[in-house]
């Protein structure tokens, strides 16, 4: 019966618990180099192909479209990124990263890497060859869609 669900043995309730932990932790490490966690996915998506517009980000990241705009927002207000309308649609802007937006990637990188250390630092080699696996496979089964198709 439903109702009998020991929700906390269950691995949705685990998994929520950890991805909470773990985005809290993720905001403490990068508040070291002036960012919030939300604007480190943004940063991502254009490091990996800079010029995308406003409404590829948001769709990249299952966001809204006013979610994006302040992230967007907050990212240009530090010299990070900057907005172009374009020219032959200007309900469309595309995102460029701007020479501080490509330099912070190495600080973002090392605040990354510590953080994954932390908090792999309790799992087998084995546990840590398998994680990023499975947590794909749940990505693609939630999304429809593989890493590699963003």
């Amino acid at each position: 019966m439903a109702g009998e669900v020991k929700f906390e043995e269950t691995a949705t309730y685990r998994l929520a618990r950890v991805t909470t932990a773990y985005r809290n932790a993720l905001e403490r490490h990068l508040a070291g180099v002036g960012l919030h966690g939300g604007q480190v996915f943004v940063l991502i998506e254009l490091w990996r192909q800079d010029g995308l517009r406003q409404v590829d980000i948001a769709s990249r990241l299952n966001l809204s479209a006013p979610t994006i705009n302040k992230i967007l927002k907050g990212l240009a207000e530090i010299n990070l990124i900057r907005t172009e309308r374009e020219r032959d649609d200007a309900r469309s802007s595309r995102v460029f990263l701007t020479e501080k937006g490509e330099k912070i990637r190495s600080e973002v990188a090392a605040a990354w890497l510590e953080l994954e250390s932390e908090y792999l630092s309790g799992l087998t080699d084995t546990e840590r060859l398998i994680l990023p696996d499975l947590l794909a496979k749940l990505h693609s089964a939630y999304t429809g869609r593989s890493d590699d198709d963003e």
